[in-house]
């Protein structure tokens, strides 16, 4: 059985936030408040590494730390004479540590930015002024199974899946296509750059198409490239 007095390490800290973790370190969770306050201080310093900073796709986090770690093991650092060799096997350890603890908060962080792989935009052939003519919403109603097909790709586990809104890249309003490649999990209220902040952008970037000074193919392809820098550009 668990040690009730041993608190849960970071990285189960940050899978505990998730819910990923066993029901015993569930309940350890919810009732320690050092545990509690430890994870708040995890989510308060990843929300500042990527302020405002697009921090890169799963998959590429994944292989610069594998180059990094391959790095380090190839060529090792000279130590000092006055540095004990055995300690050498400690501080890779606690190295390898402290890196791995690095690509949890990136693998947790809110998807502000989707990954160009999973959802790299999608569009449908339309003209510019029937789009304008049509009464479309911004966002259409995405059927429960793509949703659920939207989650599994990114990962996020159905406890965590109310947090989100299956949003479209490039929205249907600006001629976005109903294509699991237009969509991604975009955080509600857990990022700075939210769900509720690329609604203004989207009624931006088609008031400007609309009214003659923007072309339908430069909204979607900013919207679809890098929706926080469209944002900065055509809104503030």
């Amino acid at each position: 059985m668990r040690d009730r007095n041993r608190h849960l390490s970071d990285a189960e800290l940050l899978l505990a936030v998730d819910g990923e973790v066993s029901m015993e370190q569930e309940r350890h969770y919810r009732d320690c408040d050092t545990c509690l306050a430890r994870a708040r201080e995890l989510e308060q310093a990843a929300a500042l590494v990527h302020a405002d900073v697009p921090l890169p796709s799963h998959e590429v986090a994944r292989a610069r730390l594998r180059a990094r770690l391959s790095d380090a093991a190839e060529q090792p650092a000279a130590s000092p004479a006055w540095f004990p060799r055995w300690q050498g096997p400690a501080l890779v350890a606690s190295a390898a540590a402290v890196g791995c603890l690095a690509f949890l908060i990136v693998a947790h962080r809110p998807a502000d930015i989707p990954s160009p792989r999973l959802t790299p935009g999608a569009a449908r052939v339309v003209d510019r002024d029937a789009l304008c003519r049509s009464d479309l919403p911004k966002n259409q109603v995405v059927p429960a199974d793509l949703r659920q097909r939207v989650f599994q790709a990114y990962g996020i586990a159905n406890s965590e899946a109310r947090k989100y809104e299956v949003d479209y890249l490039i929205t249907p309003a600006l001629g976005g296509a109903d294509d699991i490649r237009n969509l991604w999990p975009e955080p509600y209220v857990s990022t700075a750059w939210n769900a509720h902040v690329k609604d203004e952008l989207e009624d931006r970037l088609r008031d400007l198409v609309c009214g003659g000074r923007l072309d339908l193919a430069e909204a979607q392809r900013a919207i679809a490239t890098d929706w926080i820098a469209a944002y900065k550009k055509y809104v503030k």
